[in-house]
């Protein structure tokens, strides 16, 4: 048994969707933006280069700390 629907109703569901997926086409748009895309990119290079500073600098103060303990150990 098909129902029929008021075109009315049908209309506005047509114009819903076609707002949504104007909507969507915007938000697909602004993320390909290649300002957009290079600065994400720049983001996480410089993030990635902070936390690598950040590990060099703890596993160059464990090596210094334990180099001056074999230091002291062999003067002793």
């Amino acid at each position: 048994m098909t129902q029929s629907r008021d075109p009315e109703t049908i209309q506005r569901e047509i114009e819903q969707t076609r707002a949504q997926l104007a909507s969507t086409l915007d938000d697909l748009a602004e993320r390909a933006n290649p300002k957009r895309v290079a600065s994400r990119g720049i983001s996480a290079l410089s993030a990635n280069r902070r936390a690598r500073t950040v590990a060099g600098g703890i596993a160059g103060a464990f090596v210094a700390l334990t180099g001056l303990r074999l230091i002291r150990r062999h003067r002793s």
